[in-house]
């Protein structure tokens, strides 16, 4: 009752690839070859980049505008931390005097 049922698989689904058959080599002892002397491969060829006062200005613009962006969202978000905090405080002022009221009746 207690023992999984594993399922048999008959026939195996998918392509199949043949088996290849691998030679072995041999090794014969001999004197090692030198190796080939390390040529150094030649610098890519990179223009430098120029900024112009005009690209300077943008890019500090753009730089800005994501700063204030950033910035506004955040506060933003934080706000509705801040409003959702106090709303829940004044929920439990009034439950707390609610139970309170209640009590003193009985």
């Amino acid at each position: 009752m207690f023992r999984p049922k594993l399922p048999t698989m008959p026939q195996p689904t998918g392509t199949t690839t043949p088996s290849t058959v691998v030679v072995p080599t041999t090794i014969t002892p001999g004197s090692p070859t030198p190796p080939a002397p390390a040529v150094p491969a030649p610098a890519p060829y990179r223009p430098t980049v120029q900024l112009t006062p005009g690209t300077a200005l943008i890019l500090v613009g753009g730089g800005t505008a994501v700063v204030l962006v950033v910035g506004a969202v955040l506060v933003s978000m934080l706000l509705a931390v801040a409003v959702t905090a106090v709303s829940v405080a004044v929920c439990a002022l009034v439950l707390r005097s609610l139970l309170a009221s209640d009590a003193k009746r009985r």
